[in-house]
């Protein structure tokens, strides 16, 4: 089964690459090293925005975080097909937080979770999450990705 096809088994489909918002580029590619730009919280419906600890809940940024995944394997195709990824090395996790929340690495787990789903054993990853007092254009969760392609 196809990366896409395993994604439109879990109800999503693959978005168009979103442009960038400011001035640099979604991904750069050295030799079969990809570095994927974060990518922020949109989903099918726009923007999942707010703060974890104030006005969004966990369940609710972890599907943030997924879509952050998502948009992640989106840029990935404007390089490569999805199928010559050979491992996520590591994601970097933002999380627009309050100082009293510290539940940033379960915030995490949607993206993480998504990519084992969808590419099982070459999915798991190193991994990063931090909180953040804001993101761009208010959204949730940002993640930017380091994946491997096959040589």
């Amino acid at each position: 089964m196809t990366v896409e096809a395993k994604l439109n088994e879990l109800g999503h489909t693959l978005p168009k690459p979103v442009a960038p918002v400011a001035s640099y580029v979604p991904v750069t590619r050295s030799g079969n090293l990809l570095y994927v730009s974060g990518q922020l919280s949109i989903g099918p419906d726009g923007m999942i925005k707010g703060q974890l600890g104030s006005n969004i809940s966990v369940e609710e940024a972890q599907k943030a975080a997924e879509f952050c995944a998502i948009n992640i394997l989106g840029q990935v195709t404007t390089v490569a097909p999805l199928e010559s990824i050979s491992a996520v090395l590591k994601l970097t996790v933002l999380v627009s937080s309050t100082p009293e929340f510290n539940e940033q690495h379960l915030v995490a787990n949607g993206a993480s979770d998504l990519f084992i789903k969808v590419l099982g054993e070459t999915g798991k990853h190193a991994r990063a999450a931090f909180g953040v007092a804001s993101l761009p254009l208010g959204a949730a969760v940002e993640i930017d990705a380091v994946i491997e392609l096959k040589a």
